[in-house]
């Protein structure tokens, strides 16, 4: 089966001044291979979908998918349902990319990986597993990001 195809589009209520909708796709779309090959099972829902809906939203949207769907009010980076939708926070990669002295655009490649390898199968609720889905992801962004600049 051939890999999904992935579509990123950005909320209205996004700014959308310089927004990096391409740049995105091809992140996706490159860090697939290397997300399949680290998925947890055969059944792993990425192993198996077509296409891949990721939508950039505010903090407000997030929060209110979050509090809908995982009884938690707060916003989050990334929401990703198993049917191939991915919900990325605009705002939060932006305050994070500071926090961390990234761009937003790292920052925001960084959460698309988040959302594929949730899809791959990776759960980040426990201590162990989450740190070695931050070193794989982590990890699956250089390589990508390697491969697009060469």
């Amino acid at each position: 089966m051939p890999p999904p195809s992935v579509s990123v589009y950005a909320h209205e209520e996004v700014p959308s001044p310089s927004l990096p909708v391409d740049w995105l796709e091809k992140i996706a779309v490159t860090a697939m291979p290397h997300v399949l090959g680290h998925a947890t099972s055969e059944d792993a829902p990425l192993k198996s979908l077509h296409e891949i809906e990721v939508t950039l939203v505010s903090d407000e949207d997030i929060a209110r998918v979050h509090a809908e769907f995982l009884d938690d009010p707060t916003p989050t980076d990334v929401i990703t349902f198993h049917h191939g939708e991915i919900l990325i926070s605009f705002d939060t990669a932006a305050r994070q990319a500071a926090d961390h002295d990234q761009t937003r655009d790292h920052e925001l490649a960084l959460y698309m990986i988040h959302g594929l390898m949730h899809l791959a199968g990776w759960d980040d609720h426990e201590p162990d597993e989450a740190q070695e889905m931050a070193r794989l992801q982590g990890a699956v962004l250089d390589a990508v990001l390697n491969q697009l600049n060469a």
